[in-house]
């Protein structure tokens, strides 16, 4: 088990530490995504620690963390949920996977522990009742949203689709919220498989979308599965007539840095692209925090790091709203938050999760290039050649 504790600051004791716990898969399976938490969550709290901590009624504070390795295993995870409320941590950030934060917002909710976290998505995590747990990742059943209006705008236009997702909660939102999407946009739904995300393999839904030959693929998932499927489509010549849209697509370097040239003309979708208009008071701004990030860290940040810092930012905010780290308090301050942060403005729906729209994007000669908000911004390479016909 690997626990990470921040340094106290040169004068301060242990109590007057406010302490964040996170448990995060950062090794197995899903420790590439793990790290981007890992690594947000430190950054914020490293910054606000920097800048003096946070103002609770007449003193500062600073912020620790505690974050332990669930070694890509939900039932370790779900175990340290309940280790790290019972070891008296003050708040809760959360995991990546659907799966995990399901488990961790329950004890959440248990032991009446406010959670912020920005790696679960899905419409189950936040409709339970839960009063404890909010998210800095907009919808999955809205994961597509952008990507079928976008639909509409381009010639030729699509006119039927195929959705791949995965069987996580994450997966069964975006299947339950795209369906819907596509019958309101009038599009026709000719394949819907789901693949597992523990054993993903893709051999039984690549001839399946062959036969079925959609205009487009939408495809949803974590970025290990999402690098197998690109690399077995192309080694089955298995390609939409027009454009694929992957989830993952364009959210870590090293998605694209795995796929090299085989990720060009992948369309994607995303909540943050660090724009220099995206300002906060650690910060400066998007582009900087993303210079100071890569700098620091090796590696450039994607959507799940800024959604990262953003929990850490809110669960600030709110602590010196509520001029206090007592819990309840802490927990009514939460949805009343709206202000700037370098992920974009951070205020929570009725159910606790953020309300905020994706950017569909497309990688194009290995950059990502913003291609549609609510218009087209940039110019797609469109309609997208078969594996066969590219360089």
């Amino acid at each position: 088990m690997l626990a990470l504790i921040a340094m106290p600051l040169a004068g301060c004791g242990e109590r007057d530490e406010i302490t964040l716990g996170a448990s995060l898969p950062l090794t197995g399976k899903l420790a590439s995504a793990g790290r981007y938490y890992r690594d947000g969550y430190q950054m914020a709290v490293e910054q606000i620690n920097a800048d003096g901590g946070i103002a609770v009624g007449a003193t500062r504070r600073r912020l620790a963390l505690k974050i332990w390795d669930n070694e890509s295993d939900s039932k370790l995870a779900a175990q340290q949920h309940e280790d790290l409320a019972e070891s008296k941590i003050n708040f809760m950030l959360g995991s990546y996977s659907g799966f995990d934060v399901l488990a961790g917002s329950s004890v959440a909710q248990r032991y009446q522990i406010p959670m912020v976290q920005g790696g679960g998505s899905a419409a189950r995590i936040f409709t339970r009742g839960n009063k404890y747990v909010f998210g800095t990742l907009p919808a999955s059943d809205e994961s597509f949203r952008s990507t079928i209006a976008m639909m509409s705008r381009l010639n030729p236009q699509p006119k039927t689709v195929a959705l791949i997702v995965g069987d996580d909660p994450s997966g069964i939102g975006v299947a339950n919220g795209t369906k819907a999407l596509l019958e309101e946009a009038g599009l026709e739904l000719v394949l819907f498989q789901q693949y597992s995300g523990r054993t993903p393999n893709f051999s039984n839904i690549l001839p399946l979308v062959k036969a079925k030959a959609p205009d487009v693929l939408l495809w949803s998932g974590p970025e290990a599965p999402a690098i197998a499927y690109i690399r077995q489509a192309k080694a089955s010549n298995v390609s939409p007539n027009l454009f694929t849209s992957l989830s993952t697509v364009g959210s870590s370097a090293s998605f694209l840095a795995t796929l090299g040239k085989d990720a060009n003309y992948l369309f994607g979708i995303t909540p943050w692209l660090p724009h220099n208009g995206l300002k906060d008071k650690w910060f400066g701004d998007a582009e900087q925090f993303a210079r100071a990030y890569e700098s620091k860290l090796g590696y450039a940040p994607d959507y799940h790091v800024a959604a990262a810092v953003a929990a850490v930012e809110a669960l600030a905010v709110a602590i010196e709203a509520a001029g206090t780290e007592q819990p309840e308090r802490v927990r009514d301050a939460i949805p009343r938050l709206d202000f700037e942060s370098i992920y974009g403005r951070i205020r929570f729906g009725a159910t606790g999760q953020i309300v905020m729209p994706r950017t569909v994007i497309q990688i194009q000669n290995g950059q990502i290039v913003e291609i549609f908000t609510d218009k087209l911004v940039n110019q797609p390479l469109y309609p997208v050649p078969p594996w066969s016909s590219r360089s």
